[in-house]
């Protein structure tokens, strides 16, 4: 006879079930506002590209200031569903500014998860912005290097410490793009232990 499922993996289920449902929502409310697209914003990308040609990529800003260590790189999956890290993780300080990488508009301002996103479209593409506490609202316009929040602790991916998870998403094809390719190009990553500043 077979046993009952047990309340720990019915649980587990109803764990994995809650977290496909945020990654459906965190897609649907990434996706660029289709108003004031514009193509001079293109980064020139060929299709299925994973990594971004230097040329026709636009010329960004740090999300935080002074430059931040890299503490963890871009590793894209190698399906839309494998595992990666979609994005940069940049060391920062609790309540530091976070400034846009690009100018564009809020296409989203909110918590999502358990942390606070903040999506800015760009045309093209989308830069993303976690955990941050957002000082802008969704349609907002904002300049390369405005302050858009302050870098929150709760949902930071080096926790105890305070990192931003930066992310820069094609929006043709929600392909995830290297965002240090807005700054210059792969920067190292220096792995710092938990208890360092």
């Amino acid at each position: 006879m077979a046993r009952p499922p047990s309340r720990s993996s019915d649980r587990f289920r109803a764990l994995v079930g809650a977290h496909l449902v945020v990654l459906a929502l965190v897609v649907i409310a990434a996706r660029p506002l289709a108003a004031d697209a514009s193509p001079s914003t293109g980064v020139g990308l060929g299709e299925g590209s994973r990594s971004v040609a230097t040329d026709g990529v636009p010329t960004g800003q740090w999300p935080l200031r002074p430059q931040p260590t890299v503490v963890r790189g871009f590793d894209p999956p190698d399906a839309p569903w494998g595992s990666g890290h979609r994005g940069v993780d940049l060391l920062g300080s609790p309540g530091a500014l976070v400034h846009a990488a690009l100018a564009g508009r809020i296409s989203y301002a909110g918590p999502l998860a358990g942390r606070g996103v903040l999506v800015v479209d760009h045309g093209a593409t989308r830069t993303t912005y976690e955990p941050v506490v957002a000082s802008v609202q969704v349609g907002d316009r904002v300049a390369a290097g405005a302050v858009i929040g302050r870098l929150a602790v709760i949902g930071s991916h080096c926790f105890p410490r305070a990192c931003l998870h930066w992310g820069w998403i094609r929006n043709s094809d929600d392909v995830y793009l290297d965002p240090l390719q807005l700054v210059g190009g792969p920067q190292p990553v220096r792995l710092l232990p938990l208890w360092s500043g």
